[in-house]
C-alpha cells in the first residue's frame, strides 16, 4: 500500500464507524418517539449494543493508529489546522458519547446488555447520576453530529478539488483522477 494511502484497516474501521455512528445517530432520533412496549426497548437496546461496539472499535482504532500514522496532510495552512483539530474532536466524540452513554445506562435499575448478553455497570440506580450522564452523552452527541457535518464538507470539497485525498480513505481507489 502506498505512503500516500491509509492502510485497508485504517480504512475499513473508519467506514464500519462511519456506518454505525449515521445507524446510532438515527436510531437515537427516531426511539425516543416510540410508544413503550417491546419495539422501544428493542430500539434502545440496539442502540445501546452499537455504542458498546463502538466503544470497541475506537479503542482498535486508536490502538492501530498509535502503531500505523496516516499519510502527510494535503492541506496546510488554516485548513490543515481545521481538519487536524475536527479530526481530533471527531475521536473525542467518538469516545466521549458512548461512554457518557454507558455511564447513564450504568445508574439505572436496568440490566445492561451488549448483543443480549448482561455486562458489567460501572453504578447503581441514581437518577442524578443518570440524567447528569445522559446530558453529556446529549452534548457530545449534538457537538459530534456538526463536526460529522464539517468533515463531510471537507470531504465534498476534495472531491471538487480532485486532489487526491478521497482516495487516500476509499478501498480501491474510488473516485480516481
Amino acid at each position: 500500500m502506498s505512503a500516500q494511502r491509509y492502510t485497508l484497516p485504517a480504512i475499513l474501521l473508519h467506514w464500519g464507524q462511519a456506518v454505525i455512528v449515521v445507524w446510532l445517530l438515527w436510531l437515537g432520533w427516531t426511539m425516543t418517539d416510540l410508544p413503550k412496549g417491546a419495539e422501544r426497548s428493542a430500539a434502545y437496546g440496539l442502540h445501546k449494543s452499537l455504542g458498546l461496539l463502538m466503544l470497541l472499535l475506537v479503542a482498535i482504532r486508536l490502538l492501530w493508529r498509535a502503531r500505523n500514522p496516516g499519510p502527510a496532510a494535503v492541506s496546510g495552512g488554516w485548513e490543515g489546522k481545521v481538519a487536524t483539530g475536527t479530526h481530533h474532536l471527531l475521536y473525542v466524540f467518538l469516545v466521549m458519547a458512548p461512554l457518557a452513554g454507558y455511564l447513564a445506562s450504568s445508574f439505572t435499575p436496568y440490566p445492561l446488555k451488549f448483543f443480549g448478553f448482561e455486562i458489567a455497570k460501572a453504578g447503581w440506580p441514581d437518577e442524578s447520576l443518570n440524567g447528569t450522564f445522559k446530558l453529556l452523552h446529549f452534548a457530545f452527541v449534538w457537538g459530534g453530529a456538526a463536526l460529522i457535518g464539517l468533515h463531510v464538507a471537507g470531504a465534498l470539497k476534495h472531491v471538487l478539488k480532485r486532489d487526491g485525498t478521497i482516495q487516500r480513505m476509499l478501498p480501491g481507489g474510488l473516485f480516481k483522477n
